[in-house]
Parts: structure tokens; sequence; C-alpha cells
């Protein structure tokens, strides 16, 4: 049968109750058990990697038996896989629940087939009950979950010619506020910003998160330098709200996977040419955030760096999903599109004109 009004209302309740739990590897993970009247027996949560999922940790503030005839409201799919925790799957059914219903599908094939387990051992199973708002809660984890990694959004501001600075290396500012204000939104979503060393050295950036009067907004994503160079002690990150992260490597999807299990899902590159140019040319930026300002500068300061673009027809092609007026500024939102091999690219009819000179540089 289809959900009921009271089903609907208690994976609200789970929604909420999921938010309880950290960001982290792991899902957040809400649970409502409802007696077959539509009382509600017993809430739960997952509080983390190794702890009881939100199932079983619902099931655990019941006498024994009394789950039994039940029905379990969840906003993920019960695992079905044994790890640091048993499967829920197993701990619904021996626990004597009648009906479970979910929001989500499990994408991670290793803890999959929760649903069909019941099913099998005469559970009635009902999926996609307020998927939508399963599907935001659980956005970012399901976007690891895909990737394997953390989503990576790549941001530089740039002059309308191209350039990240002035022949002197100065670059504060080449937008206006209005872009500025943007950015710290911007940061606010992440739970990591990344800079590289020479960033840190050359700007001295504090990496916060801030309102529009300077005041310091209350999410902070954790400040990460990345490069083999010392940072100096009294850099302005050291004194961030949230302990710096330091990386000495450039190895970057290293720092990918050490950041997820620190429980990072979104990093907002903000280093500079050189850190930019190395996410594009590993293929590790998911989104590009471009900030282009109406001046010009001239000169070799360039936005990016080498990318991995020997001819044109190796370029990195985009597409734009957004551009917005930002006061005097346009910020060009954009991803990278899939690949397509060489054999099926349609040849250009006239040659690419060659540049004049060869010899560029990032900041």
């Amino acid at each position: 049968m289809a959900h009921s009004e009271r089903e609907h209302a208690a994976m609200g309740r789970a929604l909420e109750l999921a938010l309880n739990g950290p960001v982290g590897v792991n899902p957040q993970v809400g649970a409502v058990l409802l007696a077959p009247d539509g009382a509600t027996l017993a809430e739960g949560w997952h509080r983390g990697a190794g702890t009881a999922h939100a199932e079983v940790d619902a099931i655990s503030k019941l006498a024994s038996g009394a789950a039994r005839g039940a029905t379990a409201v969840v906003t993920l799919e019960p695992c079905n896989h044994a790890g640091r925790t048993g499967p829920c799957s197993e701990a619904l059914i021996a626990a004597g629940v009648s009906r479970v219903v979910y929001a989500v599908p499990d994408p991670n094939p290793e803890s999959a087939g929760g649903a069909h387990r019941l099913r099998a051992a005469g559970v009635e199973v009902h999926a996609g009950v307020r998927a939508d708002d399963g599907l935001a809660l659980l956005d970012s984890w399901l976007t690891v979950a895909r990737l394997g990694r953390p989503h990576v959004t790549v941001k530089w501001a740039q002059s309308l010619d191209g350039r990240a600075a002035a022949a002197d290396g100065t670059s504060q500012w080449i937008t206006g506020p209005a872009a500025r204000a943007d950015v710290h939104r911007r940061r606010a979503d992440a739970h990591a910003i990344l800079v590289g060393t020479g960033t840190v050295i050359a700007d001295d950036p504090a990496l916060t998160a801030r309102e529009d009067d300077g005041s310091l907004r209350l999410w902070q994503p954790a400040p990460v330098v990345i490069g083999e160079r010392e940072t100096p002690v009294d850099a302005a990150v050291r004194r961030h709200p949230r302990q710096p992260v330091f990386y000495r490597t450039h190895d970057l999807a290293a720092v990918l996977a050490d950041l997820r299990e620190r429980g990072a899902h979104r990093v907002f590159v903000e280093g500079g040419p050189t850190l930019a140019s190395a996410f594009l040319r590993a293929g590790l930026a998911d989104d590009l955030l471009v900030y282009i300002a109406p001046v010009l500068l001239g000169g070799d300061r360039l936005a990016l760096g080498d990318i991995g673009v020997p001819s044109i027809g190796d370029a990195h092609r985009l597409a734009v999903s957004a551009i917005e007026r930002l006061g005097d500024d346009l910020l060009i939102v954009a991803r990278p599109r899939p690949a397509v091999p060489a054999a099926g690219r349609a040849e250009a009819s006239e040659p690419a004109a060659a540049s004049e000179s060869s010899s560029e540089r990032g900041a």
C-alpha cells in the first residue's frame, strides 16, 4: 500500500533527527518507529562512524519485543552490510518490524540491498517517501559516494584580460564588494577552504567566511594549506577559529582522500593560479566559479597556468550553468563537460590562430 499521512509526517521527523548526526564519512540518518496505531514508539539517529545506526538506535530504546509489528520510517535505505556495526536489515527483522518506509536508496554497493533482504524476510517495504527532502539532506554525502572524494569547487577572480594580479603582484582587490560578499557566502557552504603556501605567503588570507558587515559567520570552513613551504608563524590563517590543516605535499588526490576521512564533503579551492591550475590539470574540479572584473591589467600574471592543454583539441570544454551580475563584476559558474574521444571530435574548419607569445606563467 502507499504510505500513510502518519508515515509522511514521521519521515519529516526522521529528517529532523538526522541533522543531529555529524557530517562525515557516514551519512546523516534519522529513524522513527511507529506502532500499528500510528503512535511513535521510539526515535533514533546515527551519531557517527562506529556508533549504532539510526534504526538500531531507535530499537535500543525499546524493551525486547516492543517493536514487533512496528513500522520503521528511515531517511536512508537500511544497510545490508556488516562493518563496525551489524546490518540494519537484520536488526529490523530480528526486532519483528513488519513494515519499512524509507526516502532514499543506498547508492553504496557495499551496504545496499537492505530493501531486498527485508522483502525476502516478509517485511513490507515502501521506498521514495519524501525522496526530494531525503536527497536534499544527503546531497553532499551522495556526491562523495558517487565521486569517491569530496566535491571540489575551484574559484578565482580575474581581470577582463585574464590576469589574477598586476605586474607587481598586487591583487587586492580586482573585484568589487558585491563579488567579495558572494565569495564569503559560498565559503560558508563549504567544509574546507584550500589555498597553496604561495598564496598564504603573498596575500596572508584569513580564510574565514564573513557576513556583509565583516563579522564572522557562525559556520566556518576548515582552513587547509597545501605546499612544501613553511607557513609563517604569524600568518593570519593560524588565527582562524578552526585549527588549520597543513599538507606538505603536491598529491591532491591524497589530500582529498584525507579530507574525506575528516568529514569534508565540499571543498572550496581558492589558492591562486598555481593551485587552481593543479586541480584542473588533475581533473579534480567539479565546479568553477570565475569572477570577472571590468579592468585591464596586462602582463603575465595569468589567472591560470599550465592545465595540460598542448593544443586546441585538448581544451577543457565547460558547460556554463549560470552567469550573474554582481555590481560591476560578472560571475560565471561552469563545470567541465565529459571528455570527448579524439575520434569523435569535429574537425575545425580553420586552424586556430597561433598565440603571439608562448611565455605564459601563473602568479
